[in-house]
């Protein structure tokens, strides 16, 4: 259910935003900021740089398109150029595609232009787009520089740069990707810097202070790393009593739109199976899921077609889903931030939501990390046969999820890179 008391009683139109800014704000509903727009907003509005670690799903997307906007309209456009002024980096396709459509609807009076650069689709279409001039760009690195290596655009006209989800970056290994963006782009104090993160560990803090102009750091409800309106509860299984008790607790909740999170690809395919046979709609979400695929998949889970997704941390990152009544972590994450990501997908913008987490034979050795590192005890439950449903068999697994199969002589390799694969 969703209220409204994780807003301030700041409003947007006492910030200075510009009239077509705030027409955009005010015609999308927004009129109070979160606490993390509060926060940033000022300082950015004037010009300096932030650093903001806040929660997903508590409007940090805003919080970084309305400082852009109204930086573009202060800085003018370059006459003649057809370079982008503003660079937002994304770490996931989905994250991207979403801030796109953010901006979009946040910046309708602007007049500004947009584009999106991801892999998996649509690569002529989005080349197109991007040359024939833009003023901002919103990407994820791969697919970035592949079209500046190209020289489909250049970075020489940034007057804003964007890392969203900085944390995850790091996590996927596009830090070297970043820099190399960083270094083709006017001096850090020549552009407004603007790095948000869910979790401001050394790593991000280095990069905010290597190539950003003197960022200042902002921390929202540091001490509740979790959303303090999510039901945390744990349940010790032993590995043969994981589907059954799943199956069950879907059943008993009323688990409308849920996500259920496993670390493996295969773990992902045998929990899909499992539902199926025991006629639980769902659908499965790995990296090897191709890019349209995925789009329609989440189309229809944010449409309410689909009620359940079952997923890799591939999906953890990136999903600004409203309404996701619960998640289950089928398998206990090894990282513990990763906890923090997927139970975030759950109890967006002041609505509740529940997480229920087993702690089996091979992952309960996380929980005592996860604990320390969200300060406090999750609640424990207790595995009763009642609680363990018949189960029927599942169906038979579909691989490949569509993908046509490799050339015979690149077989061994690919299989070798599935073997390892989330």
């Amino acid at each position: 259910m969703h209220d409204k008391k994780h807003l301030t009683e700041i409003t947007f139109d006492r910030l200075g935003l510009r009239p077509e800014v705030l027409k955009g704000v005010t015609e999308a509903g927004f009129e109070y900021c979160t606490p993390i727009q509060a926060e940033t907003l000022p300082i950015t509005l004037s010009g300096k740089d932030i650093a903001g670690q806040a929660q997903t799903g508590t409007g940090k997307t805003a919080a970084f398109l309305l400082a852009l906007f109204n930086r573009l309209f202060e800085q003018g456009s370059h006459t003649g150029s057809k370079n982008p002024r503003a660079l937002i980096l994304a770490p996931t396709r989905e994250l991207a595609i979403q801030i796109h459509h953010d901006a979009v609807q946040l910046g309708k009076y602007t007049g500004f232009s947009f584009a999106l650069a991801y892999g998996g689709t649509g690569y002529e279409e989005q080349r197109k787009t991007i040359a024939s001039g833009i003023d901002i760009l919103i990407g994820t690195p791969g697919r970035l520089i592949d079209y500046f290596k190209q020289h489909v655009y250049n970075l020489r006209d940034i007057q804003v740069m964007v890392v969203d989800e900085a944390d995850r970056m790091f996590d996927l290994g596009f830090i070297k990707d970043i820099r190399y963006l960083f270094h083709r782009m006017p001096d850090p104090d020549k552009r407004l810097n603007l790095l948000f993160s869910a979790t401001m560990n050394f790593k991000v803090t280095e990069l905010a202070y290597e190539h950003m102009n003197q960022p200042e750091l902002i921390v929202i409800e540091s001490e509740k790393v979790t959303a303090d309106k999510v039901k945390q509860t744990v349940y010790y299984t032993a590995n043969n009593e994981k589907i059954p008790l799943l199956v069950n607790l879907i059943k008993l909740h009323d688990s409308s739109r849920s996500i259920i999170f496993a670390n493996t690809k295969r773990a992902v395919e045998r929990i899909g199976a499992y539902l199926e046979g025991n006629d639980i709609k769902s659908a499965i979400l790995s990296g090897d899921v191709p890019q349209k695929k995925r789009q329609t998949l989440l189309k229809r889970f944010q449409d309410g077609q689909l009620p359940i997704l079952v997923a890799t941390d591939v999906a953890a990152r990136g999903l600004h889903i409203m309404g996701i009544s619960h998640v289950f972590n089928f398998d206990l994450p090894q990282d513990p931030e990763d906890y923090v990501h997927r139970i975030g997908r759950t109890a967006r913008a002041g609505a509740s939501g529940d997480a229920i987490s087993f702690a089996c034979e091979d992952f309960a050795y996380s929980l005592p990390d996860i604990e320390e590192f969200i300060s406090h005890k999750i609640e424990q439950q207790s595995v009763s046969k009642e609680l363990l449903a018949k189960i029927k068999p599942p169906v038979k697994i579909k691989r490949n999820q569509g993908r046509k199969p490799a050339p015979k002589r690149h077989q061994g390799r690919r299989d070798s890179r599935q073997r390892y694969s989330k």
